[in-house]
């Protein structure tokens, strides 16, 4: 009798488990529009933080640059007896030299910019002619072009004593740009672990403490290591904010198909940061300086800390002074349909942060785009993920999350593997607005079907504690973002060697095939482990051996009886 008593309240635990994502916690009076309103902006103002330095880097390095050698001639008191001047050109139908420039403006986390120098040096001869009894100096400018077009390339020219050190400017550009992803890399996981502690709110408004240090420091800096130390100071708000902004959107919207819907529209505030943060950086750069785009982001930054601090509570929560002081990160590593979200996720970041270093030398190589068609190559893909991220996460909630994954992950795949065959630039507009919008779609379906799955996975794991799964959504989502941020720091870094090995075509044909192979190998792992399907097949276990699942056939053969 004792073990059936056990038993039915085993199942009453599930059922509870099973009911709770129809109630929302107990918040207060905060109002969960204005939580989510809170998170985009902070993830909005992160992305365009996080585009608006790529369009001053090069110039302003390279004035950086200069300044260092004409200080060291001066202290020296020394100065050359030709002077150089470089000029950075772009590409036009009159001229041969070339700095093709690029971004790239999706689902942000990292940046690497990739830059082809064509370096026009000019330098002063000096000739002297008689005029009259006098001797006149003319100074007049010959210009040599050292043309760079490919790494394998590079090396020809490093005797060229006309030269500057165009390999440890762009190594400087990319180190600086990729900084954040490193920094976000290590401090995931942690933030993970903190938020387990202290909740979701605190982090954001640290978070957002940091983006407005870093964005200051940009502003203020004046050298190559104070904009590292900017760099890396906003990759720790970023891991604040990106871990701990889901999760509190996530707690505060239990219903699968309103989380499904919101969390879309959250995840579009990334293209949208970058849409504006490039165009947003260049103009005040070109026309105030710049100091000019970090200062107004820094008051903007500013007033919406002051929103958060006026708005949240920052004391820690219920739901997490409830449960033990420790996290949960076996029980969700060792769910296999988590871990196949993640790599989901994972395989389609990648296929556009491989995309991002060898387009433009592709591009070059063999369609010879003008510059402006260089600059926006990039665009259809931000779009794409706008709308698929804002327009898509409602309709793959209705249609099953998985199912709609698993179709982007074929249209990825199919966009891969279309661009290297495009022979025009208007040909590739399509295959990357159609990349863009399966990324975007993919996001928007399996982001917030983690925090469903760790509801889930926990109720089973320990008997239904809905503040178990509550304060572990940072622990889920420090592992999604560890893995966007790996992709971006790993992928350029294979994928310009790989292609280097055998070509960027076949590159990015493997990359397609691979998304499409993982597409059903994801519907196959859902199907065998789903945890919500499990958690309702023991849920019926349960209530089978507390006897409930046989009071109708004793009330139906007590009736025959009678």
């Amino acid at each position: 009798m004792s073990e059936k008593a056990t038993s039915g309240k085993d199942g009453a635990q599930l059922n509870a488990s099973g009911r709770r994502s129809s109630t929302t916690p107990s918040n207060g009076i905060e109002n969960r529009c204005l939580i989510a309103l809170i998170v985009y902006i902070a993830l909005l103002l992160d992305n365009v933080l996080l585009t608006v330095i790529v369009p001053i880097l090069p110039d302003y390095l390279a004035s950086l640059e200069k300044f260092q050698v004409d200080s060291y001639h001066l202290e020296n008191g020394t100065s050359p007896s030709a002077p150089i001047i470089h000029q950075m050109s772009y590409r036009n139908e009159e001229q041969a030299q070339l700095q093709y420039m690029t971004k790239h403006p999706i689902p942000g986390k990292s940046m690497v910019n990739f830059s082809l120098l064509d370096l026009t040096t000019t330098t002063m001869s000096t000739t002297s002619r008689p005029v009259g009894n006098k001797v006149t100096t003319d100074t007049t400018p010959t210009t040599t072009a050292s043309n760079i077009k490919l790494k394998s390339n590079f090396n020809s020219h490093n005797n060229n004593h006309n030269s500057i050190g165009l390999a440890s400017e762009n190594g400087s550009i990319g180190l600086l740009l990729a900084m954040k992803a490193l920094v976000q890399l290590i401090f995931n996981p942690i933030v993970g672990n903190v938020s387990s502690k202290c909740g979701y709110r605190l982090p954001i408004v640290v978070g957002t403490c940091f983006l407005l240090l870093s964005s200051l420091v940009f502003a203020v800096g004046e050298s190559f290591c104070t904009l590292l130390v900017a760099r890396a100071i906003q990759g720790v708000g970023s891991a604040c904010i990106g871990v701990c902004g889901m999760s509190l959107v996530a707690q505060h919207y239990p219903e699968e198909e309103r989380r499904s819907k919101i969390m879309g529209i959250i995840l579009g505030s990334i293209a949208l940061g970058v849409l504006i943060g490039y165009p947003f950086g260049g103009i005040l750069y070109d026309l105030v300086g710049k100091s000019a785009p970090f200062i107004i982001l820094s008051t903007i930054i500013f007033l919406s800390l002051g929103l958060q601090l006026l708005t949240m509570d920052l004391s820690v929560q219920p739901e997490v002074m409830a449960v033990k002081m420790e996290t949960k990160w076996r029980p969700l590593l060792e769910c296999k349909m988590i871990l196949a979200i993640v790599v989901a996720i994972w395989l389609s970041t990648s296929t556009m942060a491989i995309l991002e270093p060898c387009l433009p030398i592709w591009l070059i190589q063999y369609l010879k785009p003008n510059k402006w068609q260089l600059g926006t190559v990039f665009i259809p893909d931000s779009l794409g993920y706008f709308m698929g991220t804002n327009f898509f996460g409602g309709i793959a909630y209705r249609y099953g999350q998985v199912k709609i994954s698993c179709i982007c992950l074929l249209l990825v795949g199919i966009a891969s593997t279309l661009i290297p065959s495009a022979t025009t630039i208007a040909q590739l507009l399509l295959p990357h607005f159609a990349l863009g919008l399966g990324i975007g779609v993919i996001d928007a379906a399996l982001v917030p079907l983690l925090a469903t799955f760790v509801d889930a996975t926990l109720a089973q794991e320990e008997g239904g504690e809905a503040s178990n799964s509550m304060s572990s959504y940072g622990t889920v989502y420090a592992i999604q973002q560890t893995s966007v941020s790996l992709a971006y720091c790993l992928a350029p870094l294979i994928g310009g060697e790989l292609a280097q090995s055998f070509g960027f075509a076949w590159l990015m044909r493997i990359v397609g095939m691979l998304n499409i192979i993982y597409g059903p190998i994801l519907v196959y792992l859902y199907q065998k482990y789903d945890p919500k399907a499990l958690r309702e097949h023991q849920n019926a276990i349960l209530m089978q051996a507390s006897g409930s699942g046989t009071r109708y056939r004793q009330l139906y053969n007590s009736m025959d009886l009678e």
